[in-house]
């Protein structure tokens, strides 16, 4: 599947493509694994209790996620094994480009946006349909949230 031009995303999922863009092709896996250790630590209570997020199944790892509406703003929280790089990265990938927005704006966010970040020769199809199954998690979840 051909990545198209990141004009659709959001200001934060538009700056990591555009770091994958400007990024010499063969630095890109580095980069990507740096994007792993920005992963935010989850609030206690998702610690304590895990059961209140929501498992994302097209991940290959396990990886847990919750999106939450504060104030008219979005939060993700998100969690995946430290031996899951690749999971841990797409979780901080969507933090970072989707934290703070309002729901509108996430809602608006097109389901294609994992496939246009530049990494998609990166990572295999099965894993990038992982990344796009947690966003898919999360905009259900804010529709959720903001359905009366």
């Amino acid at each position: 599947m051909s990545e198209t031009p990141a004009a659709q995303l959001p200001p934060g999922l538009a700056a990591v493509a555009a770091d994958f863009a400007d990024t010499p092709r063969e630095m890109r896996l580095e980069l990507l694994l740096e994007y792993a250790d920005r992963l935010q630590p989850l609030p206690e209570k998702y610690v304590a209790q895990i059961d209140l997020m929501e498992r994302v199944q097209e991940c290959q790892s396990p990886l847990y996620a919750i999106a939450e509406l504060n104030n008219d703003a979005v939060q993700i929280h998100a969690t995946a094994p430290q031996e899951s790089p690749t999971t841990r990265a797409f979780a901080s990938i969507m933090q970072l480009g989707l934290n703070g927005l309002t729901a509108e704006e996430v809602l608006a966010v097109p389901a294609s946006a994992p496939l246009q970040l530049g990494i998609t020769d990166l990572v295999s199809p099965l894993r990038m349909r992982g990344a796009t199954g947690l966003l898919a998690r999360i905009q259900r979840q804010v529709r959720a949230a903001v359905s009366p």
